[in-house]
């Protein structure tokens, strides 16, 4: 039964209640989204601001990172 050999041949199904949705509708229902628009350019951001801090901490010629 592994092989669906019970099943294989059998007619495709079409609904008696609905309309045959056509190929580019339903192709529509696959396409990827971004479910969080922008999300990556806030992080991306956030990242190179935090970078820039640690840069400037790590760097010996900066008088705002030595001890007061």
């Amino acid at each position: 039964m592994s092989d669906y050999s019970d099943i294989i041949d059998l007619p495709h199904h079409r609904s008696e209640n609905y309309p045959h949705m056509p190929e580019k509708d339903r192709a529509a229902q696959f396409a990827p989204f971004a479910a969080l628009v922008g999300f990556e350019e806030i992080i991306r951001k956030t990242a190179a601001e935090h970078e820039s801090r640690v840069e400037g901490r790590n760097n010996i010629n900066n008088p705002e990172t030595l001890p007061q």
